[in-house]
């Protein structure tokens, strides 16, 4: 998810219908240019080697039915478009959807050189960047360990995740260490809480997690993104990867 605005400008994006390395290249509707999707940069046009990057913000993956539980007055996208008949708009795991072949086929659609065959091509890992490092966090290790305290170009972040799915979140974790709830293991959902090392209950917000007993006290929401390894690798090959407590 990234700001649509150009050195202060709005504007709007559209599919290109061009891959790079089996990644999306957007456009822009003021100047034309390509955008990489996975960077926020773009790369031919008139903004190429601009030195541009559209702010990043974080984004979740889940279910409508976990959102609308937790946030019961958000607006939602119609299916309605009058573009498609709304039938066109299938789940992504109906097997009649535009997509599902390619979700459930383990290769990419494009052949992509700068692969690592750590993980599938195709498993997915929370994405995270911080003072110039990079760092991926298997899904599946985040559904088991569900809190993660870690550093990541020097800074202290902490992952916790829904514990299913591919729900997870990152916060600046500052000189706190969190763990799950103590005394209901996996229980604390995806909406908290977790728990500092004093046993203070901290709840999970899109913005930033807060001190349930101090809600003055808060630490700030990092932007993070789940992707397939593929693709996080193609564009970051220095990546960090995260393989699981000790």
């Amino acid at each position: 998810m990234y700001s649509a605005k150009i050195d202060g400008e709005p504007t709007t994006f559209g599919t290109s219908g061009l891959l790079y390395r089996s990644n999306k290249l957007m456009y822009d509707r003021t100047t034309q240019s390509l955008w990489v999707s996975f960077l926020g940069e773009p790369v031919i046009g008139l903004l190429a080697d601009s030195g541009l990057k559209l702010d990043f913000f974080p984004v979740v993956t889940t279910t409508w039915k976990e959102w609308l539980a937790e946030r019961p007055d958000t607006t939602v996208l119609s299916n309605e478009t009058g573009v498609y008949p709304a039938g066109f708009y299938a789940s992504e795991w109906d097997p009649s959807s535009i997509y599902y072949d390619y979700r459930a086929d383990t290769k990419t659609m494009f052949p992509v050189w700068q692969r690592d065959s750590v993980l599938d091509a195709k498993d997915e890992v929370l994405a995270l960047s911080r003072g110039g490092a990079h760092k991926a966090y298997p899904v599946r290790v985040l559904n088991r360990e569900r809190v993660v305290n870690d550093v990541v170009g020097g800074v202290p972040v902490v992952i916790i995740s829904g514990g299913g799915g591919s729900e997870a979140r990152a916060y600046a974790r500052e000189s706190n260490v969190f763990r799950p709830d103590p005394t209901s293991p996996g229980a604390e959902g995806a909406g908290g809480p977790v728990y500092d090392e004093d046993g203070a209950p901290w709840t999970l917000t899109e913005d930033e997690l807060v001190n349930s007993a101090d809600e003055t006290q808060t630490l700030a929401r990092l932007p993070a993104h789940v992707a397939f390894w593929f693709g996080w690798f193609a564009f970051h090959p220095d990546t960090e990867l995260y393989e699981g407590a000790e």
